[in-house]
């Protein structure tokens, strides 16, 4: 559990690389914004969270890293539920500031193409 990072993750920084060659800047981890957002584009108010599908429980059904563990399911359950509800609760939050949350999910980033898509969805076009 100690190796496990919560900043600067391989995802996070494909997402990244992606959103800067497309000519956006950005401020990473906002510690001022509920939920610490990993990028930050503070001109379009649009904060954006990389998370990993196994810790913040992927909803999708095509996604095999969103599994619960066999073992001590009894530990699991309820620590990834609270990632689950904390979450909801830093997006509301976004929401009420006047933020546009989004989340771009790790095996989203696997795929190139799907993440363009998934990115130019999320960024207003650039003039």
């Amino acid at each position: 559990m100690r190796r496990i990072t919560s900043k600067n993750t391989s995802p996070e920084i494909i997402v990244r690389k992606l959103v800067h060659s497309i000519g956006y800047r950005f401020r990473l981890h906002k510690k001022d914004l509920p939920g610490k957002p990993d990028l930050v584009l503070a001109k379009y108010r649009i904060a954006i969270f990389v998370h990993g599908c196994f810790w913040h429980q992927h909803g999708d059904k095509t996604c095999k890293i969103a599994r619960i563990p066999k073992s001590r399911p009894e530990y699991w359950i309820p620590k990834l539920a609270r990632n689950v509800e904390r979450d909801e609760i830093h997006r509301e939050a976004l929401i009420a500031l006047g933020w546009q949350p989004h989340v771009v999910w790790e095996c989203e980033t696997q795929d190139q193409n799907l993440l363009k898509n998934i990115i130019s969805k999320i960024l207003p076009e650039k003039n």
